[in-house]
């Protein structure tokens, strides 16, 4: 459970930052974000020891096992590395923030939304499950869009924000198709056993379509040309948010997933080719264009992008050290490129710009910064004696190794050459244009050294930065070691890491490109006057706009074609998709007329026939009427017919719930009626009526077609299993009612759910609409909101708290007998609907001391509860449990559905509450109607 805890903590606490106490003062959403990454990273030792585990240390928590659906959780090396990056920059991060977001009035937004982030991350490096892994996928894309638009009004934070979900969102579907494939191919979702599948998943004619589509869904995520261009419209994310997706998430986790799969992908000549070829080509490109950008955070991102690039093409090569490599630069580019982004953040903090060309001089002021800053410079430029000098240098040797084995030996390593020289040049540009250049002038304020704190974690990584580079082998050989084994297994090749490999030729390659490098620096302005208004950059970004122009036309072509305002073509649509879906199955043969069952009779025939001719009667009453009141009671009489069958099936559950829905509707619609014309327009087209009516019959004859199939087909029917287990998993002998609570729960919740977002929706759009209150009734009398029928008002205020009683004892007998919370709820808002209809809501409203949007809230809070609450006793969600209590004379039973039943009431009365209170007081002001 430590490790459970450690994962999840961030996710379920990511609200404490906006609700941190205000003794913490102002700063207490950065302290509360602090305290809980810690918190998780001491449950993450807790569970680990301290120590790399020697095999994979798996916790097992089922979901949905006979779907393959599981929440398991897997910590190896892989995962843990990836953790503690996760976790330790993020602390780093925060500390950062705390000061650089000291001004910002939403930072406990900001934190808040960085943990989910946080999360997220974690849950996807620790997914045992594949399913899983994309779940938690998709919620980085979903976390990473609030902070990428937390600026949200900024036009560009939007853009940016909306670009990035869009890519990353369509590569993570990608993604479960992939998933979902693999699955199918190795016979299981666990990575334990797709890690071992990895010769049968290869052998597979399938193969190429599982590496495509998980392929794909990598190169989105970890912006691989050409889908690299949502990466920099995410620039304008806060700084330390840049630097925290950067360094350790968001973009990290495709280049982790072809780790965590190379083991099942790896090997073939298909896996070489593509993976190989869109790093190296994306290191290169993303190289030449961070040159030329003004921007620090411009530049920064374009060198994420190449860097991506490299630890792709080094998973690309087929390699065990180019593993190897791969994930030691991934921890390289995690110190130096989480520094860097912090700095550019003291640069913009205090200058006020990121704008190269305005910027100079920097070192003069900004001591500290410029020395932190030009060190982690050199390590991104793989400069000797860092840590970014070792993973290139392996990078290097690799190229020439695999390039020697290829029919263009010079390809790959010319490549690789060519990318660091430009990572050399970009460099070289960050630290002389900022910190050594003569200063231009053009700053909006006085530059000035920042706090002390706020350096600390640029520090600190810097730090990192030289320790690794001068004792590699001291400070990071047994991490990688533990690292490689996880991916490698046994195939894990002898891994020193030493500062010194003597005279070679990745030496010469490193010297060649810091060379090359600094005179294509010192030659920009002239590269950059030869490629004057030459775009380097692919139409990635532009065919995504203009693909997103062309569905948002389409969409508007397609909703001007439907979308005329009116109601009877809006049914005709409806309708007549129902009608050819219903008669679809008749088109092709019936199987079974062999073995047809005659449809049950029953011996009361006379109610069921009386039932249905008023039903009959009530439909045809509302066809040959104009009179909108006479329809709407006549309509009332097709339900209370519906009624009369439910009670004569022996349904008293469904009848009771029937005839409570039908008041409570016939009120809420004649208070619609209110406010439109008293007669209904007349069809005068004889070819409409003909219309109208074919359609009508084809969904008739489709309907009953459809339930003659199914009620003359033999069937087994899961009823015989309710009635005998109802009693003794549920604990209650209404089946109907423990089939709703328990049985199939979660059905219950979801729809409570749904009506507790049409609470929301009614709300906002009744309040949002202003028709003017008729001056006159349908009659021509005058109106007035004080004429309420004496003796109704007389008769239903001793009325109110006996039906209210009423109410409590049908939800409370519910488990048992005929009622239950939705039965409960709707019988409380009739006895409330009587009430308005009496007196008015201004009488019932200052007697109902809750709101009723919170109340509704409050209902779906205590039904997922009683679920929650289940599971952290170790047993399925929304398992029910009861047992007798004896309180002196009085002996009853109690079950946990009985809460689950009072969130039900709780939501039901609230949204019908909502729907009749805004209903009354349509065309009032809030001052008029008082409000809910």
């Amino acid at each position: 459970m430590q490790l459970a805890f450690a994962l999840f903590t961030p996710m379920l606490l990511c609200w404490l930052p906006i609700l941190s106490p205000r003794r913490l003062g102002r700063n207490g959403s950065a302290w509360m974000a602090g305290a809980v990454t810690l918190a998780s990273l001491g449950f993450l030792l807790a569970a680990t020891g301290g120590a790399f585990p020697e095999s994979p240390l798996i916790v097992p928590i089922p979901w949905v096992p006979q779907l393959g659906l599981s929440l398991s959780l897997r910590l190896d090396g892989l995962s843990l590395m990836f953790c503690g990056l996760v976790l330790g920059i993020g602390l780093l991060v925060i500390l950062y923030a705390r000061y650089y977001m000291v001004h910002e009035a939403q930072r406990d937004r900001f934190f808040a939304f960085l943990l989910l982030f946080m999360g997220a991350m974690l849950g996807l490096v620790a997914s045992e499950n594949l399913l899983g892994l994309v779940v938690f996928w998709e919620l980085t894309s979903v976390s990473s869009f609030l902070l990428v638009g937390f600026n949200s009004q900024r036009p560009e934070a939007r853009r940016g924000a909306r670009r990035a979900l869009g890519v990353t969102g369509l590569g993570g579907l990608a993604l479960l198709g992939g998933v979902l494939l693999l699955g199918r191919v190795t016979g299981s979702f666990a990575l334990s056993e797709v890690l071992a599948s990895g010769p049968l998943v290869q052998a597979d004619a399938r193969y190429p379509a599982v590496l495509g589509l998980i392929l794909l869904g990598v190169f989105t995520k970890s912006a691989q040309v050409p889908f690299h261009f949502w990466l920099p419209g995410a620039m304008s994310a806060p700084t330390p948010a840049s630097a925290y997706l950067h360094s350790a998430t968001m973009v990290k986790a495709g280049v982790f997933l072809l780790a965590r799969l190379w083991p099942t992908l790896a090997g073939t000549e298909v896996w070489f080719v593509v993976v190989t070829g869109f790093g190296l080509a994306t290191m290169l490109f993303a190289a030449v264009v961070a040159l030329f950008q003004d921007d620090i955070k411009g530049l920064l991102a374009y060198s994420t992008i190449s860097h991506l690039g490299l630890i792709t093409a080094l998973f690309g090569l087929n390699t065990e050290t180019g593993v190897v490599a791969g994930l030691f630069h991934v921890l390289n580019h995690a110190t130096f490129k989480a520094s860097l982004f912090m700095a550019a953040g003291i640069i913009d903090h205090e200058t006020g710009t990121r704008d190269l060309t305005r910027l100079g001089g920097l070192a003069r002021t900004m001591k500290s910064t410029a020395l932190l800053a030009t060190v982690a410079s050199a390590a991104m430029a793989g400069i000797p004696l860092l840590n970014g000098f070792l993973s290139k240098e392996m990078f290097f040797k690799e190229a020439v190794d695999v390039g020697t084995q290829s029919a263009q030996p010079w390809l790959i390593p010319t490549v690789a050459t060519l990318a660091g020289a430009f990572s050399v040049a970009y460099s070289v540009r960050f630290v002389w244009d900022v910190f050594f250049r003569h200063d231009t002038g053009r700053l909006e304020r006085n530059p000035h050294p920042p706090p002390p704190w706020m350096q600390v974690p640029v520090g600190l990584l810097v730090a990192l930065c030289i320790l690794v580079g001068i004792a590699p082998g001291l400070v990071a050989e047994e991490l990688l070691v533990a690292v490689s084994h996880s991916v490698l297994g046994a195939r894990t090749p002898d891994i020193h890491l030493h500062l010194w490999h003597g005279l070679n030729l990745p030496l010469a390659m490193s010297l060649l490109a810091v060379g090359v490098g600094v005179g294509l620096f010192r030659q920009r302005p002239s590269l950059a006057n030869a490629l004057g208004d030459r775009r380097l950059l692919p139409p990635g970004a532009q065919l995504y706009a203009s693909t997103m122009g062309a569905i948002v036309r389409l969409a508007r072509r397609i909703t001007r074609g439907l979308h005329d305002h009116s109601l009877g073509r809006y049914l005709i649509a409806l309708v007549g998709s129902a009608a050819i879906l219903g008669l679809l199955p008749f088109l092709g043969p019936l199987q079974g007329d062999d073995d047809l069952v005659p449809i049950t009779t029953r011996p009361r025939l006379a109610l069921v026939a009386f039932s249905c001719l008023l039903v009959f009667g009530a439909v045809g009453t509302v066809l040959f009427h104009r009179r909108r009141l006479l329809a709407m009671i006549a309509l009332g009489l097709s339900g209370l017919g519906s009624t009369l069958i439910f009670v004569e099936l022996s349904a008293p559950d469904l009848a009771l719930t029937q005839l409570s829905v039908e008041f409570a509707t016939t009120v809420l619609i004649l208070l619609a009626l209110a406010h439109l014309p008293a007669h209904g327009p007349s069809i005068s087209s004889k070819a409409r009526r003909i219309r109208d009516g074919l359609i009508a019959g084809a969904l008739g004859l489709g309907v009953t077609g459809l339930m003659g199939v199914v009620l003359t087909r033999p069937f087994d029917t899961i009823a015989d299993y309710y009635l005998a287990t109802s009693r003794e998993y549920g604990g209650g002998t209404n089946v109907v009612n423990v089939i709703l609570v328990d049985f199939r729960g979660f059905d219950t919740l979801g729809e409570i759910t749904v009506l507790g977002i049409a609470a929301i929706a009614i709300a906002g759009m009744l309040y949002a609409i202003q028709i003017p209150k008729p001056a006159t009734s349908a009659d021509g009398r005058a109106w007035s909101k004080d004429q309420h029928p004496f003796l109704l008002r007389v008769m239903s205020r001793p009325l109110l708290p006996l039906l209210l009683l009423v109410a409590v004892y049908l939800m409370l007998r519910g488990h048992n007998l005929p009622g239950g919370g939705f039965i409960g709820g709707l019988v409380a808002s009739v006895a409330l609907i009587l009430q308005f209809m009496a007196s008015g809501l201004r009488f019932a409203s200052p007697r109902l001391p809750f709101n009723f949007l919170a109340t509704a809230a409050v209902g779906l809070a205590i039904a997922l509860a009683t679920g929650v609450v289940a599971m952290v006793l170790g047993v399925p969600f929304l398992t029910s449990a009861f047992s007798h209590v004896h309180l002196g004379p009085f002996d009853f039973e109690l079950a946990s559905a009985l809460a689950f039943d009072l969130g039900v009431f709780l939501t039901v009365l609230a949204v019908l509450l909502i729907t009749l209170s805004r209903l009354g007081h349509v065309g009032e002001t809030d001052e008029e109607s008082g409000g809910p």
